[in-house]
């Protein structure tokens, strides 16, 4: 291959890779802006809304690991182009869905096309670039990871109000089919051909331990966490994890070679992707039900106000990609987490009289603290790793970033659910409907059913049914910030104490520049 075509493959390698990582992640949170509309024409409770958005997380998660191990072996590109085929295929089927259980199928089968695309996409990047151009990459996938969560919000409010709900799945189908095209015509292949065989045993133990913690999780909100099904499914996801850790342990060719943990900068890049997941991207589902349900923005109108957060993603994350090469990984990773974990603590404090601008100084912080993370972060993922290891490194970051949206979306929602329950049920108590009364009003607006509990209440308590909703809603969202910004702090500190520059592998380019990490010396003292 001359050196033109190398030239022009690497580019459209990181075009390709762009394109699909856009869409998969996109569709993390396009679909919040939609849920208002899903719910009404689907007529969908609240869990199943929260299915809705944690099924294609879960399957994210859950697939993964595996995704990694089996384009490691058979061939990234081919991976990546099946990826593609099989999400666009199932965006079809989420546009045409009738039913919300057809629906939540659909997202997880979205979920494993995104799962094999996520788990060869920064693999595809580090085997195309070398030298100060690896960091440039990643870079750039670094703010299209930012930008493609963030812009979420504007682009599914855009086209739930001009068009459809429908529409924020649907168009992925032409985008899809002209990604396929790229990857197949212009990508090169790229594969480790002593990759190990798929360990079946360590994928349906941790997809078991996932799911069931996940849907324990969820259904804490409407039974309690002392119910019998509960704690039947938390016990469940234990015993799994552990078999999980043994198995990983013990065989010969894990999925998730426990020994990558023994390097505390892995340790923290994973720690990293968890906490800014669940700290701040799970919250997203409930800051949009504020923004629609209690203030009555429309969809459009809450992905404007969000731009304030995207905006600052795309500025810092340009500059922290260039940065790091220059700045210690982690004084950039670790300042970010902590600046998102101050967003939270501003946005908290919501009354029954705040408006949209009581989020605006939060939005523009946490874009600035998303923006500084994210780059470096996917620079960290693989950069402590032997390239050949690289498809198993970056799924088990990419599992981590899935990890904490699924079990951030099912724990915040459960405490909300729980807050805006007792909150409704003590101002209600004292009126005519008395305690039993109360009670089953509250439990309506904790499943979601705030409108249908106004309309079912005697006409002189409407008034005090909908002050006891707008209460509960602001009270439990006080509450879930909290919760946020004590997980972004904790994953800032560990972030500082654990990554480290010296546990950079270097790897020497073809040209003979050290490839994507600056020399340790270079920039910090060991």
């Amino acid at each position: 291959m001359s050196d033109g075509q190398g030239l022009e493959r690497k580019w459209w390698t990181l075009i390709a890779v762009c394109v699909g990582v856009f869409m998969l992640l996109l569709d993390i949170t396009i679909v919040n802006v939609a849920l208002p509309d899903i719910q009404q024409e689907l007529g969908s409770s609240f869990t199943e809304l929260q299915w809705v958005v944690d099924a294609y997380a879960l399957t994210l998660a859950a697939l993964l690991l595996t995704t990694g191990s089996l384009a490691d072996r058979f061939g990234r590109r081919i991976a990546f182009a099946i990826g593609l085929g099989l999400f666009t295929v199932s965006s079809l089927l989420c546009g045409l869905s009738s039913t919300p259980l057809f629906l939540i199928l659909a997202r997880g089968a979205q979920g494993i096309g995104g799962a094999t695309m996520f788990a060869t996409s920064l693999a595809l990047v580090a085997q195309a670039f070398r030298g100060r151009e690896r960091g440039t990459a990643f870079g750039v996938v670094g703010a299209i990871i930012g930008i493609a969560v963030s812009v979420g919000p504007i682009v599914g409010g855009a086209l739930t109000t001009g068009l459809s709900w429908r529409w924020i799945f649907l168009v992925n189908v032409p985008i899809g089919v002209a990604a396929i095209a790229v990857t197949l015509r212009k990508v090169e292949e790229s594969r480790d051909p002593t990759a190990p065989r798929v360990d079946w045993p360590g994928f349906v133990t941790f997809s078991g331990a996932l799911a069931a913690l996940v849907y324990g999780l969820i259904r804490s909100a409407e039974l309690g966490w002392g119910s019998t099904e509960v704690v039947a499914c938390l016990v469940g996801a234990a015993v799994l994890m552990t078999a999980f850790v043994l198995i990983e342990w013990r065989t010969r060719e894990p999925m998730f070679d426990l020994g990558l943990l023994r390097k505390p900068a892995f340790t923290g890049a994973s720690i990293a992707a968890f906490t800014l997941s669940a700290a701040l991207f799970a919250l997203l589902l409930y800051i949009v039900l504020y923004l629609q349900d209690i203030l009555g923005i429309s969809a459009l109108g809450t992905g404007v106000k969000l731009l304030l957060l995207s905006a600052g993603i795309f500025v810092v994350s340009a500059i922290s990609g260039r940065a790091s090469h220059r700045v210690p990984i982690r004084f950039l990773i670790g300042p970010g987490l902590a600046c998102v974990g101050v967003a939270l603590l501003l946005m908290r404090g919501v009354t029954l009289t705040s408006d949209w601008t009581h989020f605006i100084p939060g939005f523009i912080l946490a874009g600035i603290g998303v923006g500084l993370v994210n780059p470096p972060l996917a620079t960290t993922a693989v950069g402590v790793v032997e390239p050949r290891r690289s498809g198993m490194a970056s799924g088990i970051n990419s599992t981590f970033r899935q990890v904490g949206i699924a079990t951030g979306i099912a724990t915040l929602g459960s405490l909300f659910a729980s807050q805006v329950r007792d909150t409704a049920g003590a101002a209600l108590a004292h009126t005519s409907l008395g305690p039993a009364g109360a009670h089953a009003v509250a439990h309506a607006m904790s499943t979601g059913a705030v409108g249908q509990a106004i309309a079912n209440a005697p006409a002189p308590l409407r008034g005090a049914v909908a002050r006891a909703a707008h209460q509960g809603f602001v009270d439990a969202l006080n509450q879930v910030f909290l919760v946020g910004a004590i997980v972004a702090f904790v994953g800032a500190i560990l972030t500082l104490l654990l990554i480290r520059q010296r546990d950079f592998v270097h790897v020497p380019a073809e040209d003979g520049v050290a490839a994507a990490q600056p020399e340790p010396a270079a920039v910090e003292a060991r």
